[in-house]
């Protein structure tokens, strides 16, 4: 029996868990099944568009993506087996609140895993959100950030995170 779904805080840059890399998930079981509606009510509530297993203190490979519109969905064990073409666009993180700054990502993206029934998969996302959520939270799982790929003389822009009870749809550089 599944158990009711709660939301859990995120942690921001600092911890020291955003940095490790995170395990391999062995079998996919209720547990996971658990984590992972966990982790998309987590994500909805911080009006995010992505989140990674890491950033709620859970050092296992796990990341949900949550796509305006869409259902949301996870990939267990994340890799990315295939990119090509780069652009420059604006990225924020649920991690690092408030700050985005320009990143360097690929134009097409292939991410490879498994779903949260356990059923390989694969994704293909080109020029997309999508595309941008796939590197960035395969990232995390890999105990980076976002800031990492931010050039030396970029500029990082700060606006003050919404208030947590305002029901607006998420930003579109608000991976997490």
């Amino acid at each position: 029996m599944l158990s009711a779904m709660s939301r859990r805080p995120i942690r921001y840059l600092g911890d020291s868990i955003l940095r490790q890399p995170a395990k391999r998930v062995r079998q996919i079981d209720g547990s996971i099944q658990n984590l992972i509606q966990d982790m998309i009510e987590s994500m909805y509530e911080a009006h995010g568009v992505g989140l990674a297993a890491p950033q709620i203190g859970i050092p296992l490979r796990v990341v949900v993506f949550g796509m305006p519109d869409e259902p949301a969905f996870a990939v267990v064990n994340p890799e990315i087996t295939k990119t090509e073409g780069t652009r420059l666009i604006m990225e924020g993180c649920l991690s690092v609140p408030g700050y985005s700054a320009p990143v360097e990502r690929s134009e097409s993206v292939t991410l490879r895993g498994l779903s949260a029934m356990g059923e390989r998969i694969s994704i293909t996302e080109t020029n997309t959100l999508l595309a941008q959520a796939f590197e960035h939270e395969t990232d995390h799982v890999n105990g980076l950030l976002y800031v990492d790929h931010v050039d030396e003389g970029s500029a990082i822009t700060y606006s003050p995170p919404r208030p947590e009870n305002e029901n607006v749809e998420a930003d579109e550089h608000n991976s997490g």
